[in-house]
């Protein structure tokens, strides 16, 4: 069966095929789904959606962790325990390290008030940040909590812990 033959079955002319035709009356459209990207459009360009996309955006530029589950790595060197963890953006009086037994727990609590005035619409907003973030490492031995050193520079956090040999004993025969 011939192409001509299928379409005039199928109730299509062939006249009605041709772009330039004159006898086509039907006007066709230049893109199908052009409806949808313009309501699609109109949606993020209205003003809640707007608002909406901006507290994601502050979300996003704030750099303290907000889970926690922030970088945190243990090395084992011939002498010492060397645990570092990354923290951008963190002040070192956010930082509070605690000692206990085999534990070392690197805690980072943000405690924010943010005030803002507009008062030319007077408009007053006052709200509080509360976040806290901690990670536990677990060691192979008690720490000695007065021989720990901890230093924090650009971020970093860098904590020293001497391995302590435990005194053998001699086992008589």
């Amino acid at each position: 069966m011939m192409l001509c033959e299928i379409l005039e079955s199928e109730g299509i002319a062939m006249s009605s095929m041709l772009p330039n035709d004159s006898n086509n009356k039907k006007k066709s459209k230049t893109e199908p789904f052009s409806d949808l990207f313009k309501s699609m459009n109109d949606l993020f360009h209205e003003q809640p959606i707007r608002g909406f996309l901006q507290s994601i955006d502050e979300f996003f530029k704030t750099p303290f962790p907000y889970s926690s589950a922030f970088p945190v790595e243990t090395v084992e060197t011939n002498g010492e325990y060397i645990i570092t963890a990354e923290l951008p953006g963190v002040k070192k009086e956010q930082i509070h390290l605690n000692i206990s037994g085999h534990y070392v727990t690197i805690s980072i609590e943000n405690n924010e008030m943010i005030t803002e005035e507009d008062e030319k619409n007077q408009l007053y907003s006052r709200r509080q940040l509360r976040q806290h973030s901690s990670r536990t490492i677990s060691l192979p031995y008690p720490v000695n909590e007065k021989k720990v050193k901890a230093s924090y520079r650009d971020g970093l956090l860098k904590i020293r812990i001497p391995q302590e040999k435990g005194k053998v004993i001699r086992i008589d025969e």
